[in-house]
């Protein structure tokens, strides 16, 4: 199974791609889509549109495995980020048709065991359980990576968006 982890953003949107074989895990690649800050929104949302079509067309994921918004006190920035998302949402379901959502508590449990872990462990198991040299960077590719590997360990017990 190739799955496909997305860190919803509007300037830097992280993806990662995921194999998984039985009870192996593999990062196939990773990554980040940038859209430049001079560019209106419905341009950057039609970039991040164009290269994540891009992505998916490339890699053909199985499942795409994407982070709930978590709001902080920025509203402007909230309501950026949740119109990216839905580029991604949209994108996702019409290129791939199975897309998985979860929150953060419950990607930081499924690598750690622990919901309220900090993102240094997160970081730390996305590491260990692809077995890479090093830490994913940006931050926003390792994030994706442990949505992708959120999926992997709940698989077929996940709440399907759509099939």
């Amino acid at each position: 199974m190739t799955i496909l982890g997305i860190d919803p953003g509007y300037a830097t949107i992280g993806y990662g791609i995921v194999n998984k074989d039985g009870a192996s895990l593999n990062a196939i690649d990773y990554g980040v889509i940038q859209t430049p800050k001079e560019e209106s929104i419905p341009v950057r949302l039609a970039m991040l549109d164009d290269a994540l079509t891009a992505i998916i067309n490339k890699f053909k994921p199985d499942a795409v495995s994407v982070e709930e918004l978590f709001f902080n006190t920025n509203i402007t920035t909230g309501i950026k980020v949740a119109q990216a998302r839905g580029v991604i949402l949209l994108c996702a379901i019409k290129k791939c048709g199975r897309l998985y959502e979860y929150t953060p508590l419950q990607i930081k449990q499924a690598l750690t065991g622990n919901g309220r872990a900090e993102k240094h462990q997160v970081q730390f198991m996305v590491k260990a359980l692809l077995k890479l040299d090093t830490v994913p960077k940006p931050d926003d590719a390792a994030d994706a990576l442990a949505a992708a590997v959120c999926h992997a360990s709940f698989g077929d017990y996940a709440h399907r968006i759509l099939n």
